[in-house]
């Protein structure tokens, strides 16, 4: 999906979901990944077991798109589905990256899917080629087919937890035998994971809005490091790892996870809106009105209205029907592309003091022209407002961040990147509200911690390709191509 010239966000790589044992089960994951479509619009796959054999649909595009016509929906028959939607943070995006990836084992067929991003895949890649793989696509998650596939282990679950234990990073897998439906969670949690229950036919997915939208209860999240096996017998549970301390990534409740999930027990709407709150608190702007950049930056605002005791209101309209077959800009009008996104609302913001509220700040350039956009429109002051902190460091989780030198705040400071953007003040939420905001006084070593190295730079786990490969950007350019 090219919105580049629209959009400057971050961007999640993908979502899973998973059904064993309904006779609809084709019919639940194209709903599931309509729900789960906010994680991957580039593409979507889903693969079914009927019994006998294993049917899989790839496709560009979005799910609605797609498989909403009954010939595609009639080809996947089968009682046990798994599903996948992607955008593409490594890999580029054609048919044969698109996931889940099948193979055939000596133990039977098997299907999986990945959100997250591997942080070892080039080293892995590397010794399984040497030692004869062949690899048909630039996905990660190859790698774990071959993992698999060349465990020495006996019984295919332990070939499966064997395989894992080499995998460093984060993911969240769905993965489908001819008998299992199995779930796994990287030992921090850093992606997330849901089970829940249809009838009698449990499901996974990243989020429970994919719960939702089928009317399954929630059951629980899959833990930390936590294997789940599901059959027609029930739930089994595996946990190979060593204990730790759940990290879980702090970005699902500032921007990627849907408002109305609920992750760790919190909804991600009033966590929203607590970012707000407690930016205004830290706050002494005077001014008229707090308008959000829409829609992510709603619940926000309306928290720090309610903090700052400001009027909240649409001084931003967002159009919703801009999406992939918007005819391209032409070079002479491309300055115009934010319009196409987002438009003034000139009687609200005319001759007014405007704080302007958005989720997160990266590289800064449609800030630069929405401020541009509401000064335009009469706005006597605009104070731009962001409800986490500064974003200085790369993610390598499964975050499409850019390169660290193209982050605003990795190389600007507060003035520089108000200057940058051209607000009347700018003002980030800081780490201590951040967690405030998530229920903890504090950040420190003695309280259940977040992945939070896009603000920090502590990250979590190894980083072995970009440690151990000294020229692992070109590496992975070629890798892409």
């Amino acid at each position: 999906m090219n919105n580049n010239l629209v959009d400057d966000r971050l961007r999640e790589e993908c979502g899973v979901f998973g059904v064993l044992g309904h006779t609809d089960s084709a019919q639940l994951t194209v709903l599931g990944l309509h729900a789960l479509q906010h994680r991957g619009q580039e593409a979507v796959g889903i693969v079914t077991f009927d019994g006998t054999k294993f049917q899989s649909e790839k496709r560009l595009g979005l799910v609605g798109d797609n498989f909403t016509k009954q010939p595609i929906i009639e080809k996947l028959s089968g009682i046990s589905a798994i599903g996948h939607v992607r955008y593409s943070t490594r890999g580029e995006t054609i048919l044969r990256n698109v996931q889940p990836l099948y193979a055939d084992l000596d133990t039977g067929g098997f299907t999986v899917g990945h959100n997250g991003n591997l942080t070892n895949t080039l080293l892995l890649r590397e010794k399984l080629v040497s030692s004869g793989a062949i690899f048909q696509s630039t996905s990660d998650t190859e790698v774990i087919l071959h993992l698999v596939a060349k465990s020495k282990k006996l019984k295919f679950i332990d070939k499966f937890i064997d395989a894992i234990g080499y995998l460093e990073g984060a993911y969240a897998l769905v993965a489908l035998t001819n008998k299992k439906l199995i779930g796994a969670r990287d030992p921090l949690g850093i992606r997330p994971l849901v089970l829940g229950k249809l009838d009698k036919s449990y499901i996974l997915a990243s989020e429970t809005c994919a719960l939702d939208i089928i009317g399954a209860e929630f059951i629980r999240e899959v833990e930390n490091g936590e294997i789940i096996v599901i059959t027609d017998d029930g739930i089994e549970s595996h946990y190979p790892f060593p204990k730790q301390s759940p990290r879980p990534c702090i970005f699902e409740y500032i921007y990627f996870a849907m408002p109305h999930s609920v992750i760790g027990g919190r909804s991600v709407y009033e966590i929203r809106k607590q970012l707000g709150y407690e930016l205004s608190k830290e706050d002494n702007v005077k001014a008229e009105i707090v308008v959000p950049v829409p829609d992510s930056g709603v619940p926000a605002a309306l928290g720090y209205s309610e903090g700052s005791k400001i009027n909240f209101d649409y001084g931003l309209i967002r159009n919703h029907y801009v999406g992939r077959t918007f005819i391209e800009p032409t070079q002479n009008i491309r300055q115009f592309g934010v319009r196409l996104k987002h438009s003034a609302n000139v009687q609200m913001v005319k001759n007014k003091s405007v704080v302007l509220l958005d989720d997160s700040l990266v590289r800064g350039t449609t800030s630069v022209k929405i401020v541009r956009m509401l000064f335009e429109s009469g706005a006597k002051e605009v104070h731009l407002r962001i409800a986490s902190p500064p974003i200085k460091y790369s993610d390598y989780y499964g975050i499409d961040t850019p390169e660290k030198d193209s982050l605003l705040a990795a190389k600007h400071n507060m003035d520089e990147m108000r200057d940058y953007i051209g607000c009347t003040s700018l003002k980030f939420l800081s780490i201590g509200g951040l967690y405030r905001a998530l229920g903890y006084s504090e950040r420190n070593n003695e309280m259940p911690q977040f992945t939070d190295h896009c603000f920090t730079g502590d990250y979590p786990t190894k980083l072995s390709d970009i440690e151990q490969i000294p020229d692992h950007t070109s590496q992975l350019s070629l890798l892409e191509e």
